[in-house]
């Protein structure tokens, strides 16, 4: 796009009100006002073929203009870390270009609309974190195949996480493939993204194509209840997955440890039980992990990865057992005062170094014992040297013997 024009005034102390006068700029495409201090509503006259409007981290209010969703070009709306409220405007289904929509950090209302998974089919990243938004989560969000990036996260959101959202293809290919997958629009504008990971917020920069390299899932601290869905297991390409602060209970599926690309895990402050799958372990890509719960119970399966983390991890839940939270477990076969199997299988291993070093010494005698005999064997003239020595030393040994025993014998006369 060689005639596209950039209009930024981004990270600075401009106040008051939008202008409108910004409605009629032709041949501007990109318009980035964000971290500034402009408050009032944003103006309701845009009509051009704008491909970016950044108003982020500013103190702007009221709702979205409804022209905005006559941008048919629009691939990235941000608007988020303001004062804005109502719902989202239907008209933005007239923005079927769009890439990215971020209305995070506002007070939006109402329920995530269902026309997002039907009208904006080049989405790749959706962030409606902390708002107000209610009800059940769209079943037709996974038409977008190509999310990379969606954040639900401290909203009211109730009801279950949908199965389709194992569709993600996106999610689904590691980070070596993912910009083959991935196309970013094409835009002068460098995009900044915010996302939880690791339990902090981390900013994102796309000049170096890093974002682009990010997928996350966070769907927590809402009103979520139920069980994981196993088909969350083939998002083998996400990074980071957050559910914690819900009401989801059950089992930790095992197919989470087919989610290989995993970078952070947080399934914290739910109502999960049973036994942490063993197929965690193989996690190997895992920085972060908070399983803090209340009815975890079992063993803390062994495993290079899941024995690096601090006993926080596996906190408020006092069913587990295992050296990091400090609580031997009970054998399964014999009862209480035993340890588990998990503390067999370490004595187990330990049993296993010690025979395999009684088995060295062992054949080391065994070899050091043929070779000295075998050569003595097939060897008459050292034969005879050797035990010649032999004799020679037993007649002194008897002579020394002899006479110390006289002397002694001398002594008591």
């Amino acid at each position: 796009m060689p005639n596209l024009m950039l209009l930024s005034l981004s990270g600075n102390k401009l106040h008051g009100d939008v202008p409108s006068s910004l409605c009629q700029l032709q041949n501007v495409e990109v318009i980035d006002l964000a971290r500034n201090l402009f408050s009032g509503e944003l103006p309701n006259c845009w009509k051009y073929d704008l491909t970016v409007l950044d108003f982020s981290s500013n103190n702007l209010s009221g709702g979205i203009p409804d022209t905005i969703g006559s941008l048919s070009s629009l691939e990235a709306l941000h608007l988020s870390n303001n004062s804005r409220s109502g719902k989202i405007p239907s008209s933005l289904q007239g923005c079927t270009g769009l890439a990215i929509l971020d209305l995070s950090q506002n007070k939006f209302t109402g329920k995530v609309p269902t026309w997002i998974g039907e009208s904006c089919p080049s989405l790749k990243i959706l962030r409606l974190r902390s708002n107000m938004f209610a009800g059940r989560i769209p079943q037709n969000l996974s038409r977008l195949l190509g999310l990379q990036i969606v954040d639900l996260a401290q909203n009211n959101l109730s009801g279950t996480i949908p199965k389709s959202f194992g569709k993600f293809d996106a999610m689904k290919v590691t980070r070596a493939n993912l910009e083959q997958v991935l196309q970013t629009y094409t835009s002068v504008y460098v995009e900044r993204m915010e996302v939880v990971m690791k339990g902090k917020a981390l900013m994102y920069g796309d000049s170096n194509g890093i974002l682009s390299l990010v997928t996350s899932l966070d769907l927590s601290g809402n009103n979520l209840y139920g069980t994981i869905p196993r088909e969350l297991g083939s998002l083998r390409g996400l990074l980071s997955l957050n559910l914690s602060g819900n009401h989801l209970n059950g089992e930790i599926p095992k197919e989470v440890g087919s989610m290989q690309s995993l970078v952070s895990l947080d399934l914290s402050r739910n109502e999960l039980s049973g036994a942490i799958p063993s197929s965690m372990a193989y996690l190997t890509s895992l920085e972060s992990l908070d399983l803090s719960s209340k009815n975890l119970s079992g063993r803390i399966p062994p495993g290079n990865q899941l024995q690096t983390f601090n006993e926080s991890t596996y906190t408020s839940n006092p069913g587990l057992c295992g050296f990091l939270v400090k609580q031997i477990c009970e054998n399964d076969d014999n009862g209480a005062g035993t340890r588990n199997n998990n503390t067999s299988e370490e004595d187990g291993a330990g049993s296993q170094v010690r025979l395999s070093y009684l088995g060295t010494a062992l054949g080391g005698f065994v070899v050091g014992f043929w070779v000295f005999w075998g050569t003595l064997i097939l060897k008459s003239d050292w034969k005879d040297a050797y035990f010649s020595y032999i004799d020679r030393q037993y007649d002194r040994f008897y002579v020394i013997v002899a006479i110390t025993f006289n002397r002694c014998k001398n002594s008591y006369v």
